[in-house]
């Protein structure tokens, strides 16, 4: 037995082991990056998507090979626009138009030359811009970015929406197809052009932190890396446009991104607001948050973002749960509700009126947007009424709405907090 060539086979093997961990961690944490600066050199949403897995396609063929690049990401939109070209270039033979195109591409890049770092950072700030260019509907926009920038899937982004995944898959194609045909560019707009982008942004922004804050499905509860990438978008936004509704959705992020250590257990289960250690909560975060509440109030002209923000600062500021000012609390969701009405903002006062009030107060609450019917496919909305219920001591009302919200979630962590309270109800 040749213990040398063994251990040099083993050593291959591990460093073929090493590279394709290499390539599934870069993919998780830099393949919508990847994908939006290929938007940008392509100028088209599917060449990119193909060029995205031909890169990383490349990638497993090569970097076990030639070892893992110092800057894997520029390496791999390389790879891509250059295999891009060739596919055009293939396809240029059927259609002399392509040829066109692919020397534009090719003209465009850089040359072998360092990757222009700072544009690449940009990227995905500057699709969301496309993706909520004026031109398109407003639920368009939101789709079409939380699928191109956030790589959420259809059936997530259709969870999200209340509606099938197949409506959803159409909303997306058109959207796309409206801005190859309209050629809207892949641009952070000017400075006078923003405002009215602003809105869409900044919306589509806190989707993209609230799939961080709260998984709509998987394993976890959260996704730290999606939640961070949305307050990275949200400071770049603040940087272009420092106006109060940005600030406000800054410290709204930062606030409840302060929790997120003390809220699941070493397990990964669901610990609630109530029941949270909160000496596990980010201080730097809240400080930062606390500073931009304060100054977004200062204002006078605070909008929906900043009256949220608003009420994450009174929980941050409460140094037990039992100190918390329900009644302020109250008072900021009426406000909210007048600023921007919505069955969401109805249940979450309802349980904040419950917490001032009592539950029964709650549950009145709750059966009436219920009976409005919005909100009757959302599980959260049916967990609620399950604790109110509980806590007046309604056990038969409570198992119920457990049920309902079990059949609803489809996050395992909301999947066995709701099962264990089926349990202790049969105690």
């Amino acid at each position: 037995m040749n213990l040398s060539a063994g251990a040099a086979t083993g050593s291959r093997r591990n460093e073929n082991d090493d590279a394709r961990q290499a390539v599934d961690a870069v993919y998780r944490a830099e393949s919508r990056r990847v994908f939006a600066s290929l938007v940008r050199l392509l100028g088209d949403f599917e060449l990119a998507e193909e060029a995205l897995h031909d890169a990383f396609a490349s990638a497993v063929e090569r970097w076990p090979q030639q070892g893992v690049p110092e800057n894997p990401r520029a390496w791999l939109v390389s790879a891509g626009r250059f295999n891009a070209i060739d596919v055009i270039r293939r396809r240029a033979r059927f259609d002399a138009s392509l040829g066109a195109i692919a020397e534009r591409i090719e003209a465009n890049r850089p040359d072998n030359g360092p990757l222009d770092t700072d544009r690449v950072e940009d990227d995905r700030l500057r699709l969301i811009f496309t993706c909520c260019h004026p031109a398109l509907p407003n639920d368009a926009q939101v789709a079409l970015t939380l699928r191109e920038v956030c790589g959420l899937t259809t059936e997530e982004i259709a969870s999200a929406f209340l509606t099938k995944p197949s409506t959803l898959a159409q909303r997306i194609v058109r959207a796309k197809s409206k801005i190859r045909e309209a050629k809207i560019p892949y641009r952070v707009p000017s400075r006078d052009e923003l405002p009215e982008r602003l809105e869409s942004v900044l919306r589509v922004v806190y989707l993209i932190f609230n799939e961080g804050y709260s998984a709509s499905s998987g394993a976890a509860v959260t996704r730290a890396d999606v939640s961070d990438e949305a307050i990275r978008l949200g400071r770049l936004v603040f940087e272009l446009l420092p106006e109060t509704e940005v600030m406000g959705l800054l410290a709204l992020m930062l606030l409840q991104a302060s929790r997120r250590a003390a809220r699941t257990s070493p397990a990964g289960d669901l610990i609630l607001l109530d029941d949270q250690d909160r000496s596990l909560w980010n201080r730097e975060q809240i400080a930062e948050g606390l500073a931009l509440v304060d100054q977004a109030l200062s204002t006078g002209t605070i909008g929906p973002y900043g009256i949220q923000a608003a009420i994450a600062a009174v929980h941050a500021r409460a140094a037990i749960a039992a100190a918390t000012d329900w009644p302020q609390i109250v008072a900021l969701y009426d406000l909210l509700l007048r600023a921007e009405p919505s069955p969401i903002v109805e249940l979450n006062r309802a349980v904040a009126v419950a917490m001032r009030d009592g539950p029964a107060a709650g549950v009145a609450l709750i059966d009436e947007i219920l009976h409005c019917g919005p909100l009757n496919d959302y599980h959260l909305a049916h967990s609620a009424r399950a604790d109110l219920c509980r806590r007046m001591g309604n056990r038969h009302e409570a198992r119920i709405a457990y049920e309902k919200a079990l059949q609803l979630t489809r996050q395992e962590p909301e999947r066995r907090f709701l099962q264990q309270r089926l349990a202790e109800l049969s105690d």
